[in-house]
């Protein structure tokens, strides 16, 4: 699944990543022990971590988990001081946490735009902020996981674009601020990625297998994504071998973002 290359790119590297109980946040977790990192996965899925933990063994890192809803401030708080204490310093933050929920500016309720805020923004601003200082004493990095409708406006998803283009635009400013400090802050951008977002997001199977296949005429590759490949990027990113790269947004998205929207 990874590339050879990639073994030991991150040995003994110490790594917090959210939303690692499935989809992107998942893959980047096996991606990370598989390449010598020891692992702390944080999500709200107590018994998919579990597993996760279990599937990590035998791979040349390790992978720890902490149950957590991170829209909850004071768990973050947890989170943070419980990897610390597990792992001993943090030296790469991913956050890879996130929700979508369909919704245009004439049937978005405040509190479905507040949840989404609250978790796709205010806990990787809040993440980011707690872990400044772990981060600083590493000269470490953090790879936020954002999408192609950070950059491009789509229908439906309007509290999701802006959410995504607020993540994109903490990635520019945090880089710009922390790079003083010897962190660096990337981005990654994908389309459409074969994962459980969008029927966590309400959309029935049936749907969801339609727009899976709809997906291959809007990507100019002819197929959605796939959360390992994402977490092929991360990997890179978060590695010493992408080391004077800093505020960037990367698209992984099959050129969805070079169409038209349709």
């Amino acid at each position: 699944m990874y590339s050879p290359y990639s073994r030991g790119i991150m040995k003994e590297k110490a790594a917090l990543i959210t939303g690692a109980s499935s989809g992107i946040g998942r893959a980047a977790a096996i991606a990370f022990a598989e390449s010598g990192a020891n692992v702390i996965a944080v999500g709200r899925n107590e018994n998919a971590l579990a597993a996760l933990s279990v599937e990590a063994d035998g791979l040349a890192g390790t992978i720890s988990s902490i149950g957590a809803d991170i829209s909850d401030p004071d768990q973050i708080d947890r989170v943070v001081s419980e990897a610390v204490e597990k792992l001993g310093r943090i030296d790469i933050l991913v956050n890879a946490a996130g929700i979508i929920q369909n919704g245009s500016i004439a049937d978005t309720t405040l509190e479905d735009w507040d949840k989404m805020l609250n978790i796709n923004v205010r806990s990787v601003f809040y993440l980011i902020q707690r872990c400044v200082p772990e981060l600083e004493k590493a000269k470490g990095n953090i790879v936020n996981v954002s999408s192609v409708t950070g950059t491009r406006a789509f229908p439906g998803v309007l509290a999701y674009c802006v959410s995504k283009a607020a993540v994109d635009q903490l990635t520019r400013c945090c880089a710009l601020e922390l790079a003083p400090k010897g962190i660096r802050v990337n981005a990654v951008n994908p389309g459409v990625v074969v994962t459980n977002l969008h029927k966590r997001g309400g959309m029935s199977e049936e749907k969801y297998e339609t727009f899976l296949e709809h997906s291959k005429k809007t990507h100019p590759i002819g197929r959605p994504g796939e959360a390992s490949e994402v977490a092929e990027l991360i990997r890179f990113l978060a590695s010493d071998n992408a080391g004077w790269i800093t505020g960037v947004t990367y698209a992984i998205d099959g050129g969805r973002a070079e169409t038209c929207a349709r």
